[in-house]
């Protein structure tokens, strides 16, 4: 990203100009056997992704309350070229199109803010509205009215209580917007592709026992709707996770719902002496419908998610920290091996189907690691110099993740048929590990 940030001070606030251009390239290209010839071409996609940015922000302070507001202009520019073989509904299909797609997103924004009873009590409230012209069902800014508010209140100097609510949109990603059918009509614009809508309600307290350390309890609920939903698979788009290839370049409908709850929890200690360190565990879960309106576990429901850090300074400007994560194993579908194992479908996909009928029914075994960096600092005049070293994974653990099949071949290499069914070939399962032992050694200069 490139951007120009032009900052103006007005009587009793300030104004913000900011213009930025984001510019994404993606390419993926794959033949049957690595074998580079027209024939055995299973896929070649390539987009290009193009947003340039405007937006224009007040600030005023007045009498102790802050007002923030503004607009916002992006001019976006995407194309797309696919040609891929896959299988749909269990039969093989193949997939080839162009598509071109320039339009505008428009949106404008609200915030107003006041400390009362001493500032024992803050309250905040805030509207925004987002729009485009894609099409008729993103264009209109009353449908996108986005209301949110939060309140504060200082119990006592160390104790405070907070809470807040509010209505998100996020628009859905390019490569679903810009889908296009044999035709050369935008699939999903004539399915009435919506904003998907996220409701937030998060309450909690926040304690600090002293000015060094400060502890905060939070629970939260999230409800989502009109999430796309991919017709082909049957699937919420928030159940296929981020590992399959390109995400969203097929035809969907904005009817997917899901929610989300938990709790967080974080505690820190700041540097009094010579020792700090956080501490934060989140407790999640994370559900979305399935195609029989059933909850099913989301992509990232992880459970339990739980992240130490710790540091300390010595004599002579040296410092060691580590830092320690575990996180809950993720959710993942399973192959559909019997499908996977067809001759048909194995010579278009040379990799496993998954069973969209079980759609995350099985979870990974948790994952942790430890890293830890060694700092020396030296102070000269006008510049510092800093040497450090870190190990990454210290212990070098190695976290489950989704298994290879492959078919089995004899001594010449060639695939085995099955024995009991001539159609389909004989698969093998290999188990597939993830982790890095990582040691690596830095040198930062400061001016």
């Amino acid at each position: 990203m490139s951007y120009l940030t032009n900052t103006g001070i007005v009587k009793k606030g300030f104004t913000t100009l900011v213009v930025s251009r984001n510019h994404l390239n993606n390419q993926a290209i794959k033949f049957k056997d690595n074998i580079e010839e027209p024939a055995n071409k299973l896929l070649d996609y390539s987009s290009v992704e193009i947003e340039n940015k405007f937006r224009f922000e007040h600030t005023i302070r007045s009498n102790g309350w802050k007002m923030n507001y503004g607009v916002a202009f992006e001019d976006v520019t995407y194309t797309n070229e696919t040609y891929s073989q896959l299988i749909i509904n269990g039969q093989p299909a193949t997939i080839e199109f162009d598509s071109e797609l320039d339009f505008q997103k428009y949106a404008g924004f609200v915030q107003m803010s006041k400390g009362l009873f001493k500032n024992r009590l803050t309250v905040s409230a805030g509207l925004r509205t987002d729009g485009n012209n894609y099409s008729a069902q993103m264009s209109n800014l009353i449908d996108q009215l986005s209301p949110r508010g939060s309140v504060s209140f200082s119990v006592t100097e160390k104790l405070s209580l907070n809470t807040s609510v509010g209505r998100y949109f996020q628009l859905p990603p390019l490569t679903v917007l810009g889908y296009r059918d044999a035709e050369g009509l935008l699939v999903n614009k004539s399915n009435q592709l919506k904003y998907i809508q996220a409701d937030h309600l998060v309450a909690g307290v926040e304690l600090k026992p002293s000015l060094y350390s400060k502890i905060t309890v939070e629970g939260f609920y999230k409800a989502y709707s009109k999430y796309p939903f991919l017709i082909n698979d049957g699937i919420s788009l928030a159940n296929l996770g981020g590992d399959f290839g390109v995400i969203g370049n097929e035809p969907v409908t904005s009817t997917s719902n899901g929610r989300s709850y938990g709790l967080e929890v974080l505690a820190q200690q700041r540097l009094s002496s010579s020792v700090y360190g956080i501490l934060s565990y989140t407790f999640v879960r994370s559900e979305f419908e399935d195609k029989n309106g059933e909850l099913l576990p989301a992509a990232w429901d992880n459970v339990h998610i739980l992240n130490i850090t710790a540091g300390k300074k010595f004599k002579k400007n040296w410092e060691l920290g580590a830092k320690f994560r575990l996180q809950g194993g993720s959710p993942y579908t399973p192959y559909d091996v019997r499908l996977s194992a067809q001759r048909a479908v194995w010579d278009i996909r040379q990799q496993g189907i998954l069973d969209w009928d079980n759609v995350n029914g099985e979870r990974f075994p948790l994952v942790h690691a430890l890293d830890v960096r060694l700092d020396k600092k030296w102070y000269f005049q006008k510049w510092s110099l800093n040497v450090y070293g870190d190990v990454q994974n210290v212990y070098n653990f190695q976290a489950e993740v989704q298994s290879y099949l492959n078919v089995q071949t004899n001594d010449a290499g060639d695939p085995l048929i099955s024995a009991t069914d001539p159609n389909a070939y004989e698969l093998k399962t290999l188990r597939n590990f993830a982790g890095t032992f990582l040691p690596s050694i830095g040198l930062m200069v400061e001016f």
